[in-house]
């Protein structure tokens, strides 16, 4: 049952991103009674007060990109994902997350690493990112209200940036990884990214810094014919190393 919970009601074109329990949602197909929808399982019908069907769906991680409450631009799904890929993020990964944002990286580490804590050193940006996560009903996801720096309780399997990021973050962090362990940091700006490479270098060694460029190409299809589309496809840099 899904309870008092975000829930995303989905039909007929529309798409509507909700608490379940109490009020209506008003649509132009109808009405519908989010009392009612508490009591339902997710994939469920429901029906507006006019007999229009809409579907209850449980949000994964990409509703919450699409509809949480941001503070900022959130990395993309495919910028976290090339992250959780090169890191080999699993649920036996105790994970390091820091420039918080809105906590979107933080609810996706969330749903495949054993547990995340989550850094961000603005306290409102913390707490909005702390709604979000329990928006998303993820019991192993801890928020602080720190700067990187402060965090002293390692040892963590995998360490991920998302900042404005100096030398001295790096140097920090580097002992709170088990051997073994990946280090990973997205940024938007080449600037940053040489500092990173720079300085992770001198601790991880020249071979083990692999830095790569964030692209994604969408498809557009029309009669006239099938191209990639010319929207910009360049998000940032990533860099990941391992600690051996």
């Amino acid at each position: 049952m899904i309870g008092p919970n975000r829930v995303i009601v989905h039909g007929h074109g529309r798409e509507y991103y909700v608490k379940a329990g109490e009020g209506k949602l008003s649509t132009d197909l109808g009405m519908i009674d989010l009392a009612e929808v508490a009591g339902l399982e997710n994939g469920d019908e429901i029906l507006t007060h006019l007999g229009k069907t809409f579907y209850v769906l449980v949000p994964k991680a990409t509703d919450f990109f699409a509809h949480g409450k941001r503070t900022g631009a959130p990395m993309m799904p495919k910028d976290i994902g090339m992250v959780m890929a090169y890191t080999g993020m699993c649920r036996r990964d105790r994970v390091l997350d820091a420039g918080t944002g809105s906590g979107i990286a933080a609810i996706f580490f969330g749903g495949c690493a054993g547990s995340v804590v989550t850094c961000e050193a603005r306290p409102e940006f913390s707490k909005i990112a702390e709604g979000n996560i329990r928006d998303a009903g993820l019991d192993n996801v801890e928020c602080r209200a720190c700067d990187v720096l402060e965090v002293a309780d390692g040892p963590y399997d995998i360490v991920h940036l998302d900042m404005q990021i100096q030398p001295e973050h790096v140097r920090h962090v580097y002992p709170l990884l088990k051997i073994g362990g990946y280090f990973a940091t997205y940024t938007p700006f080449l600037e940053q990214t040489f500092c990173v490479m720079d300085t992770a270098r001198e601790l991880f060694g020249e071979e083990s810094v692999l830095t790569f460029e964030c692209m994604e190409r969408e498809l557009t299809r029309s009669k006239r014919g099938t191209r990639p589309s010319t929207r910009v496809s360049h998000t940032g840099y990533l860099t990941v190393c391992r600690k051996l």
